[in-house]
């Protein structure tokens, strides 16, 4: 069993910057994939951005450039900064991990980002 808890959210206007916070607990073993997803009202939840851990790393179009995804494994932390924000990137953003086999998700419980133009 894991357990993710993000934080890092608020409100902030178009070009500025937030950084996201997962903090992960429980067993976290072997190889695993960790990522941010965001669900905008109205829309399907999608990837932003995830990282292995053996840190590959795979972003969305969308926030190429602007977003750096990175996750500390030993202390079971992973972060999303956000740079250069746009009012498209609104959304509630969710902590993902994918471990184990047969793979098990896990999210967290989401975390709102609100960009002003």
């Amino acid at each position: 069993q894991a357990q993710l808890v993000e934080s890092g959210g608020g409100s902030v206007q178009a070009g500025g910057s937030l950084r996201l916070s997962c903090a992960a607990s429980g067993s976290i073993f072997g190889f695993n994939v960790m990522g941010w997803y965001r669900q905008a009202p109205g829309q399907q939840r999608e990837l932003v951005a995830s990282i292995s851990s053996v840190s590959n790393t795979n972003y969305a179009d969308s926030v190429k450039g602007r977003f750096t995804i990175s996750r500390d494994s030993a202390k079971k932390m992973m972060y999303l900064q956000m740079n250069s924000l746009k009012p498209e990137d609104t959304a509630v953003y969710y902590c993902n991990l994918q471990i184990g086999v047969p793979k098990r998700d896990y999210w967290g419980q989401g975390t709102q980002v609100t960009v002003s133009s």
